[in-house]
């Protein structure tokens, strides 16, 4: 039996085939990671992710900074300065207990879905990008269960080792926009006053400064300078059209959700998060979060560049719905 029998509007489920998890990193072929290559002229490298433990102060209730601990070589016996007896090694080994979402982050397709009645019987399922579904293709958390993805954990992005061209876009001018919400109109006036293009297969990485002040932060974080910083505005719809027919594969911000939702007017049939099921769920476009451009973003600007080699593999860690990510920018 097929997985659904309706498919969202807007959306391309099954384009890439009935079992596809990957979505829009089809897109990026031998010959497009090539272009990207061919933006790393200088060979200089910049670090594009936050330490995992920031921010120092709580963004989102629930989430927590990593903790590391001390592996246990025996009951009581940590694996820290231990020495092994009848021979001069000393051995460190730690353990890390952490949410996959606190930090610089990758947003599988597991991580977000849907209530739509993908099988057409009347009534809505949970259902997620290529029509995967919450009862069948996902283990439930309870006691003594843990919960894992089936389907679209996030091992699918790792095998695809995530390579390609990032388009680095400043739109911290834009933060006084209403709201602070960037639409079509203002996405692209941006682009080209700063020379770049967005190409299929591309990812969009987004600079609203709110990476810089998490940075500089530390704990005493500055809400209302963070509230203040951009993000797409899900309520436009010439700004999700672009999105989908630019071709773009992935959408990177150094704020906490990509998009900012203040203000939007809500109603009970509709997404809160809309860039969110417009991307993870109707296209396939994998959301990264929470990034850092403080450092890339100066060196584009004095070179006028925009473009340039990003790598950013998540954890291959089978069945979660996120991961932490390290990427990297090279030019």
């Amino acid at each position: 039996m097929p997985r659904w029998l309706k498919r969202p509007e807007g959306s391309n489920w099954g384009e890439f085939g009935d079992d596809d998890q990957v979505g829009r990193m089809n897109l990026i072929t031998p010959e497009r990671r090539l272009r990207a290559i061919a933006q790393a002229r200088e060979g200089h490298v910049f670090l594009l992710g936050l330490p995992l433990d920031y921010p120092k102060a709580q963004i989102f209730p629930g989430r927590f900074p990593p903790v590391l601990a001390p592996t246990m070589a025996g009951e009581g016996i940590p694996m820290y300065d231990w020495e092994i007896k009848g021979a001069t090694d000393v051995v460190n080994d730690d353990r890390v207990t952490m949410d996959l979402q606190y930090s610089s982050q990758w947003d599988g397709f597991s991580h977000y879905g849907a209530c739509f009645d993908a099988d057409n019987d009347g009534v809505a399922e949970h259902v997620f990008y290529n029509g995967y579904r919450s009862d069948t293709d996902f283990v439930q958390p309870a006691e003594g269960v843990a919960p894992h993805a089936k389907a679209l954990g996030i091992e699918n992005l790792a095998r695809t080792c995530v390579q390609g061209r990032g388009v680095l876009v400043d739109v911290r001018d834009l933060a006084s926009l209403p709201n602070g919400r960037i639409g079509f109109k203002s996405l692209m006036t941006a682009i080209e006053a700063q020379g770049a293009t967005v190409e299929e297969g591309d990812f969009l990485c987004l600079y609203t400064g709110y990476g810089d002040l998490i940075m500089q932060g530390g704990a005493n974080l500055d809400r209302k300078a963070l509230n203040a910083c951009p993000g797409l505005d899900g309520s436009d719809k010439a700004l999700l059209d672009w999105i989908d027919t630019s071709g773009l594969a992935a959408i990177c911000a150094d704020n906490p959700m990509v998009e900012k939702i203040e203000g939007i007017e809500r109603c009970a049939d509709a997404a809160m998060l809309p860039v969110h099921e417009h991307c993870l769920v109707k296209l396939g476009i994998h959301l990264g979060e929470f990034w850092w451009f403080g450092g890339i973003a100066p060196w584009l600007a004095a070179h006028k560049r925009a473009h340039f080699l990003l790598t950013a593999p998540p954890l291959n860690l089978p069945g979660a719905v996120g991961s932490p990510a390290t990427p990297v920018g090279t030019v």
